[in-house]
C-alpha cells in the first residue's frame, strides 16, 4: 500500500530542515536533496 505524504523543506541556518506534518516528522540536511532522503529514511523506520 502506497501513501502520499507532504513533505515541507525550509532553509534554517546552514542548512535544511523537512517536516511531515501529517505524522509530525522531522529531519534535516546540507542540501534540499540531503533533507528530502533524510526525512524518507525517517519515514520508513517509523513504518
Amino acid at each position: 500500500m502506497q501513501k502520499q505524504l507532504t513533505a515541507i523543506i525550509e532553509r534554517e541556518g546552514d542548512g535544511y530542515v523537512s517536516l511531515c506534518p501529517e505524522l509530525d516528522i522531522a529531519s534535516q540536511g546540507d542540501t534540499i536533496e540531503d533533507a528530502r532522503r533524510n526525512l524518507q529514511e525517517a519515514l520508513e523506520l517509523f513504518f
